[in-house]
């Protein structure tokens, strides 16, 4: 990539939010009301965390056996654990491909880039980078995503993990579910830093960065290696008193939130409306300039730590200096 600034490589985006706005917990002096709109956004509308909250319990009553039967290894439980996992994801991921790029709903509206996904390009797994995400999303990352559940609900059903029962201790059993977004959060964040090594990013996370324009099955398209460091997070499970229906958010929030967050749009748009917010600029910038923002909006690690992006020209130049430093 040529070295321009971002405001002339933002010309040719289709959408552009501006800075990135982070947490304003952390910001000083306190903001106390924008605190409160922040964590609002994410608890008390329809969201990305909101539906995996749903999702968690809802196929917790659907799909998941009790605790009881999954002290020992048998395939009719561990079969409905994959199932609650690989039905969700590959039907809102399906949908939301078919409703942004093949149906072509709502056209470029707030597509962060104006390119469509990659075919005919031998970068990508079948020559197709929408093939190559599902193949890598459903082969190995649906796959290590359930395996690491199965090893948490079969310590729980054994009593070698801590686990909770939201009538004994409705208090934690709510606690835990931000509990789990800060954690994972801070997971994310050094896991993406390790997989920033030139000798680990070459060997696995080069896989999922060959999606520089992202699409919503770019979201969890990963090396199997990548994926085995990324779902260690559940080991938390293994400290921390939780639920299966933590458990469950838990992988929904780190699996399912990457569908939307890796749209390419920044906005649902139904009905001539903006109807949900998707896209994340922040992340978004990451799978441009590679170096920067690797962890999350929750959470100011990024900021803490140096390789904060706010999208401002500044802050391309110096992501591009830091990426010319580790890579010569």
């Amino acid at each position: 990539m040529s070295d321009t600034s971002l405001g002339t490589e933002t010309d040719r985006w289709n959408h552009h939010p501006g800075r990135v706005a982070l947490n304003p917990l952390f910001s000083w002096p306190p903001r106390p009301m924008a605190v409160l709109r922040w964590y609002a956004a994410y608890w008390l509308v329809v969201s990305t965390t909101t539906l995996a909250v749903a999702l968690a319990f809802a196929f917790y009553w659907l799909l998941l056996p009790p605790l009881a039967e999954m002290q020992t290894w048998a395939p009719g439980w561990m079969l409905h654990v994959w199932l609650a996992n690989l039905i969700p994801h590959c039907t809102l991921a399906g949908v939301l491909h078919l409703w942004l790029y093949r149906w072509r709903a709502q056209e470029k509206r707030f597509k962060f880039d104006p390119r469509d996904p990659a075919t005919d390009n031998g970068s990508f797994t079948f020559r197709n980078q929408v093939h190559d995400n599902m193949f890598w999303t459903i082969a190995s990352g649906i796959t290590l995503w359930t395996v690491a559940q199965w090893l948490v609900f079969w310590a729980m059903a054994n009593g070698w993990a801590p686990v909770i029962h939201p009538r004994e201790n409705p208090v934690w059993f709510v606690a835990m579910f931000p509990v789990l977004v800060v954690w994972s959060s801070f997971h994310f964040y050094w896991v993406h830093r390790l997989l920033h090594v030139p000798v680990v990013y070459k060997r696995a996370h080069a896989l999922h960065h060959r999606n520089v324009n992202v699409g919503p099955w770019s979201g969890i398209s990963m090396h199997p290696l990548e994926h085995l460091l990324f779902y260690t997070n559940f080991a938390i499970h293994l400290v921390l008193p939780s639920s299966p229906i933590h458990v469950l958010f838990h992988g929904y929030m780190q699996s399912v939130h990457p569908i939307f967050s890796h749209s390419g749009f920044e906005q649902l748009y139904v009905a001539d409306a903006k109807r949900a917010k998707m896209g994340d600029f922040f992340h978004q910038l990451h799978h441009r300039y590679f170096e920067c923002n690797y962890g999350t909006v929750e959470m100011p690690w990024d900021r803490w730590f140096g390789s904060f992006h706010d999208g401002s020209e500044e802050a391309t130049r110096e992501t591009r200096a830091r990426k010319t430093q580790m890579y010569t």
